[in-house]
């Protein structure tokens, strides 16, 4: 699917898939851990045969810094430890591109390094934003890695009502790592 033929269509779907998802009453969600910090939920993905997890915490930092984090940037590569690359392909607009990432193996290898190209998409959400992605269809493979897929994932990030210096974070996520491992085994690292 090189070079989409309507990002901003394509951004769109996307970004209303995340808020659909945002949307979902709690009675659907099943609470798979919770720390002083964070919470993480389960329900089956509608998307593929998996589960989408959301995790959810405050940050203490503003909304724009939170999200620089997270979108493609200099500051992912900083504190994401596994991932091992991040290249911009295709750039459509200045919050839109298709970036391809690489993360390191797992268990002395015994999980191969995976490559993702991700259509990702940050867009205003209420008093913050929203940072979303999809995994696309790309041709250009590179053998020493097993090609990962993220079906609609994103995070929301806005500034809490009382503090505004800390941010709240609600994170969806539901990907399919592909290659040789059970999903069973993914859904179980993701609690």
């Amino acid at each position: 699917m090189e070079g989409l033929p309507d990002a901003a269509a394509f951004a769109t779907k996307l970004k209303n898939t995340l808020i659909q998802y945002h949307s979902i009453e709690d009675d659907k969600w099943r609470v798979v851990k919770k720390t002083k910090d964070v919470t993480i939920w389960r329900k089956p993905s509608e998307e593929f045969n998996g589960h989408l997890f959301k995790a959810q915490g405050v940050i203490d930092d503003v909304v724009n810094s939170v999200i620089d984090h997270i979108r493609p940037g200099p500051c992912r590569l900083d504190w994401d430890s596994l991932m091992t690359s991040l290249d911009i392909l295709e750039h459509f607009e200045e919050n839109c591109c298709v970036m391809r990432y690489t993360t390191a193996g797992q268990l002395l290898n015994i999980i191969s390094p995976r490559e993702f190209v991700d259509f990702s998409y940050t867009v205003g959400y209420k008093e913050g934003l929203l940072s979303c992605g999809i995994s696309l269809d790309w041709s250009e493979k590179r053998p020493e890695f097993v090609r990962g897929y993220n079906h609609p994932c994103g995070w929301f990030c806005v500034p809490l009502k009382d503090i505004p210096n800390q941010s709240l974070l609600t994170g969806y996520i539901q990907t399919d790592l592909r290659g040789m491992i059970p999903q069973s085994a993914v859904d179980t690292a993701m609690e």
